[in-house]
């Protein structure tokens, strides 16, 4: 593609939109200029090269449909939405289609993936032009469906303006990005717009436990419930370390299921790609016969073992996360829970005291430590986690490499470490430097280091 919003990426000829958003494009316009960038569009500028528009998102909008469409029209695509589980229900149905022969893309938090390639990503829903170049190489490749996640912030910033959906999916909602949103509500609303975007069938799948589905129910859509009343329901589940057993029922028929990801919470993930992948017309019992061979997505309950007991390593970072997969764990863990987690800076500071309940609550020990500090100081954000707690079984270690290393000094048998927060990130946030770490390199270089 010759258009572009990013100024490193501008090549000889390249047209460079200048977009207002997390970062005015404005301010990279010589940048781009001295890449090689032929045209420019802005909504400001004097230089003859510089063409004023009055926005430039709405210019680059219609250049993209003009040019480019018509190429990428016939994709079907599944735009998946919700607080938690948007990443493994995306890339659960990204597997289940490749492996019944319908060649599937995923696109989300941790990347661009296609049957031949994988691809790093900055935003969990890239900006327009990133997609319509990630459309173009699915289909140099053949690709018949794209699975996105799409988040809130990404629709805010019309990110999926001019795209129509297939299939939209709402996973669940819970506070978070309340200090971008303002309100929950606010934070909603943006999600429902998705939902105002499907085209054919107009397929919206929407999780019936969940108090906040109604709002997701439009007249003009052909809505299918999963979870309990809904058109498809679980009974009679069983929760595992590394799996999950339970029945699926549908239409009166009973279907028996062993899932190799473990969790309550995988389990309404896995019925909503079920659910999605039905309504592309596969059969119950073709997608059940894929299901032994599916994983879960990098950093999601990711559970490596180690002598007589074992590390989960996830990247629950909002309240509801970190309370679902802790009770679940609390609900089969045989010896102490040792909970590595932190939070984030300059992020919604309500929420830091009620992770630090529910941590302390569902674990026999916390050792809170640094998430992603970013400028905020590391100080403010540990004493907003844990000033008033009842419990006082925790100790503070700000460095999250000390942390997750003493957690694994602690370990006996039985015993289960959970780190928590940032699952498949390779990176820590701190100040204005993005500084290489993994949690589970940590943990495969403490037990190498052990012997």
């Amino acid at each position: 593609m010759n258009v572009k919003t990013d100024s490193r990426k501008v090549k000889e000829n390249d047209i460079f939109v200048a977009l207002r958003g997390v970062h005015d494009g404005h301010f990279y316009i010589e940048d781009a200029r001295k890449r090689g960038a032929s045209k420019i569009i802005a909504e400001e500028g004097e230089q003859e090269d510089i063409q004023i528009v009055s926005d430039s998102r709405t210019w680059l909008e219609e250049y993209l449909k003009e040019n480019y469409y018509d190429k990428i029209k016939d994709l079907i695509l599944i735009g998946i939405t919700g607080t938690n589980g948007k990443t493994t229900t995306a890339y659960l149905i990204y597997q289940l289609l490749n492996q019944l022969g319908k060649k599937a893309a995923y696109i989300g938090t941790i990347g661009f993936f296609t049957p031949k390639m994988r691809k790093p990503l900055q935003n969990t829903t890239p900006d327009i032009v990133d997609l319509y170049e990630y459309f173009l190489e699915a289909k140099e490749e053949k690709v018949e469906v794209i699975v996105m996640e799409v988040s809130s912030q990404g629709i805010f910033y019309g990110r999926v303006n001019t795209l129509l959906f297939d299939q939209a999916i709402f996973t669940n909602l819970t506070e978070d990005h309340i200090e971008f949103h303002g309100s929950i509500e606010a934070y909603k609303q943006e999600k429902i717009k998705l939902f105002h975007k499907l085209r054919g069938e107009k397929i919206a799948i929407l999780n019936k436990e969940d108090p906040s589905y109604y709002d997701f129910f439009l007249p003009q859509n052909k809505n299918i419930f999963y979870g309990k009343n809904g058109h498809y329901q679980i009974e009679g589940e069983e929760l595992f370390i590394d799996k999950s057993t339970f029945t699926l029922l549908f239409e009166g028929v009973k279907y028996p299921v062993v899932l190799s990801l473990p969790a309550r919470y995988n389990i309404s993930n896995y019925l909503a790609a079920l659910t999605s992948v039905c309504s592309l017309g596969y059969s119950i019992e073709e997608i059940i016969e894929k299901t032994k061979d599916l994983k879960a997505p990098s950093g999601r309950f990711e559970y490596i073992p180690y002598k007589e007991s074992g590390v989960v390593i996830d990247y629950a970072h909002t309240v509801d996360a970190i309370f679902n997969i802790l009770k679940n764990i609390k609900s089969y863990a045989l010896g102490k829970i040792i909970t590595v987690v932190g939070c984030g800076g300059n992020r919604d500071r309500m929420k830091r005291k009620d992770m630090g309940e529910i941590a302390t609550e569902y674990s026999t020990y916390v050792l809170f430590t640094n998430d992603n500090p970013r400028m905020e100081e590391e100080t403010q954000i540990m004493k907003d986690i844990v000033e008033n707690l009842e419990n006082d079984n925790y100790e503070i270690l700000y460095d999250r490499k000390e942390a997750i290393e003493k957690g694994m000094g602690l370990l006996k048998e039985n015993d289960l470490l959970v780190i928590l927060g940032k699952g498949h990130e390779n990176y820590q946030i701190i100040k204005d430097e993005k500084i290489p770490f993994s949690d589970k390199e940590c943990v495969l270089n403490w037990i190498k280091e052990q012997g």
